[in-house]
């Protein structure tokens, strides 16, 4: 009896369904919007095609360089920040009992306060630059990355943190290996939803007090009425949470891979 030969084409029936269904919904979206502007002639609300065609005269090279690059700059210092903060807390606040009971009040307050209203109050204490947009970032982006990781911590199995200390396997292993990835996806959860909190937060805080950044050039396009302008930066945020949310999406197969292998056998099985 010949061996069965594993099918070749299968993989590219699957990543072209999955291109599919990505870009199907935006695709759908797009024409819509562009058979209900059609024919606009309210100057707040322009035709898409009008609005595409301003794109390229919009956003060259050189806007790019200082308006878009500023900005995914001060977001991924702020989201990395968030990130070691609250995976660290996280993991502190999770691990011990009277830790947790200890911070709790204090969380739950911090965490019902919206980080926009501490713009002025960070203002005060950071000045208008730089630091400022990025402590904003911070702020917001570290409760969920926080809350997710505290959760996590807290579910990790205690038969397996028992197996690991008969094994002998104490401090950073421990933490690292057993504690950290049991915990993992729920990290990686609360990361993927602190990033569409940090890009609200880029902009406002670019909104506030700033010569550069995506945020900034588009209260410029409306108070200088440019309003076709104003909603090609209102595209371009779109685009750059769509490629976010992909290169976050590779690295969480990369990094939960294991997750997800264990997932697809429970669902075989």
């Amino acid at each position: 009896m010949a061996p069965v030969r594993p099918r070749r084409g299968r993989p590219v029936r699957v990543l072209t369904r999955q291109v599919l269904l990505a870009v199907g919904l935006p695709a759908v979206l797009l024409g819509l919007w562009w058979v209900a502007s059609d024919g606009s002639t309210d100057p707040f609300w322009p035709p898409l095609r009008t609005i595409l065609r301003t794109f390229p005269s919009v956003w060259t090279g050189e806007r790019l360089r200082t308006d878009l690059l500023p900005s995914v700059l001060r977001l991924a210092v702020g989201y990395t920040l968030a990130g070691v903060v609250g995976v660290g807390l996280g993991t502190l606040i999770g691990s011990h009992r009277g830790v947790r009971a200890f911070c709790e009040p204090v969380l739950e307050f911090l965490r019902a306060v919206p980080p926009p209203v501490l713009v002025p109050v960070i203002m005060l204490f950071a000045g208008i630059g730089d630091t400022m947009k990025i402590l904003v970032i911070a702020s917001g982006c570290v409760w969920p990355i926080l809350l997710n990781t505290v959760e996590g911590v807290r579910a990790v199995d205690s038969v397996m943190l028992e197996t690991a200390l008969s094994y002998h396997i104490g401090g950073a292993g421990r933490l690292r290996h057993v504690v950290l990835r049991s915990a993992s996806p729920q990290i990686v959860a609360g990361l993927r939803q602190a990033l569409s909190v940090g890009i609200i937060l880029m902009v406002i805080s670019e909104m506030f007090a700033a010569n550069n950044g995506i945020g900034f050039t588009v209260v410029q396009f409306q108070r200088s009425f440019a309003i076709p302008d104003m909603w090609t930066g209102i595209l371009l945020l779109g685009l750059l949470g769509f490629l976010l949310s992909l290169v976050y999406q590779f690295a969480e197969r990369r990094v939960l891979g294991w997750y997800h292998g264990l997932r697809a056998s429970n669902r075989r099985s």
